[in-house]
């Protein structure tokens, strides 16, 4: 069973928790900027309802968490996503104390950038995250949690796993193949986010909540599932030691 590392207040002012949530605020600020960017001009460009529109999306939102990832994991692990260090949480591989302080930089992160690609592109308000016609609540959160399920089972299979056999940093290339797959696959139905910091933002800056809650409980639960899923079905050692508290790594 998977030992979640509860610990203590004391971390929130060690050095490299410091560094670590201030990289989280720097890498999902530069994600989301390219992200919501690069969908701010698609939909400028084609009304963002074109495949091309949606491919370029893709590809964007694939090399910029792939690069984001390499970028930090030495310094947070690179997580840019609530799911994610949730997933992580729950595999004991970062402590409640650093995961809840990774969660506040990470939506602060993409406030920052979005609040900024409204002011450099003239008022332009970024797109928020919502279900296609003729889609359900209950069926975006089921495409969420599958899409976010996929993505945190990539990172656990190319990243955590000790028993991997890839180096890490080809894993951050393929966690970001996956995002952009996902994409592809989801985009047009839930918006496929993943990432409740990524459709955080854009809600705030538009004031906009409609289903917002959907791109929290989705990518939460999926992320979830797949963090206890993977730790405790394909995980092989005698005992679970979560990662030195120090440790910046996944």
């Amino acid at each position: 069973m998977a030992k979640i590392a509860l610990g203590d207040h004391r971390e929130a002012v060690e050095p490299g928790t410091i560094r670590a949530v201030l990289a989280e605020v720097v890498l999902t600020f530069l994600f989301v900027f390219a992200g919501v960017g690069s969908a701010m001009t698609a939909e400028k460009m084609s009304g963002g309802e074109s495949i091309m529109g949606l491919t370029a999306v893709a590809i964007a939102h694939a090399l910029v968490v792939a690069v984001m990832i390499s970028a930090g994991l030495h310094i947070s692990g690179g997580h840019l996503n609530p799911a994610v260090t949730l997933g992580l949480a729950l595999g004991g591989n970062i402590s409640v104390v650093r995961s809840v302080l990774y969660m506040a930089a990470q939506l602060l992160g993409s406030t920052v950038a979005c609040f900024l690609l409204k002011f450099l592109t003239g008022g332009l308000d970024p797109p928020i995250h919502t279900l296609a016609t003729g889609i359900g609540a209950l069926q975006g959160v089921i495409m969420e949690i599958v899409l976010t399920f996929s993505l945190l089972f990539s990172v656990y299979g190319t990243m955590v796993d000790p028993k991997k056999v890839i180096p890490v940093g080809l894993g951050a290339l393929l966690v970001g193949l996956v995002v952009g797959a996902n994409v592809l696959a989801g985009g047009q139905f839930s918006g496929a986010s993943m990432n409740p910091a990524r459709s955080f933002g854009p809600a705030l800056v538009n004031w906009n909540w409609t289903g917002h809650w959907i791109y929290w409980v989705g990518p939460l639960v999926g992320g979830s599932l797949a963090g206890i899923f993977y730790d405790q079905v394909f995980m092989v050692r005698s005992t679970h030691v979560p990662l030195p508290r120090h440790s910046d790594d996944f």
